[in-house]
């Protein structure tokens, strides 16, 4: 191999690779969350634009009975994983559970996904 090819076919991969893994997700503004989103089983998650949101009719595993609850959010965009809204539960909504993870797939869907081995637990999206 000639010298500087293999630097050049080097950062041709490294490109190529950002391309690709920037276009698998969508940039989640979270200055547009603020909304209602409905699960296809009734449950519902309105998060405020003043930073607070409410829980009715949602499933946090299968089989249990669905609950309510409310609190705080905020937004959670990390680097190495799903974005996330972190939702502070207030006044033991859930128990000894201060909080859970609602992820974010794009602007208009969020899910619960408390297994990583398993499936989505309950997915809600934006109400028109």
């Amino acid at each position: 191999m000639r010298e500087g090819a293999g630097g050049r076919w080097l950062f041709a991969a490294l490109a190529a690779s950002a391309v690709l893994v920037s276009g698998c997700s969508a940039a989640v503004d979270p200055e547009k969350l603020p909304g209602v989103y409905r699960g296809d089983d009734g449950g519902k998650i309105e998060l405020s634009a003043e930073g607070t949101f409410s829980a009715a009719g949602v499933t946090l595993s299968e089989g249990a009975d669905p609950v309510d609850f409310h609190g705080n959010w905020e937004f959670e965009d990390s680097a190495t994983m799903n974005d996330f809204v972190y939702l502070g539960i207030e006044d033991g909504g859930l128990g000894k559970t201060g909080g859970i993870q609602l992820y974010v797939d794009d602007q208009d869907t969020l899910f619960f996904h408390f297994d990583p081995d398993g499936p989505i637990t309950q997915k809600f999206d934006r109400a028109s």
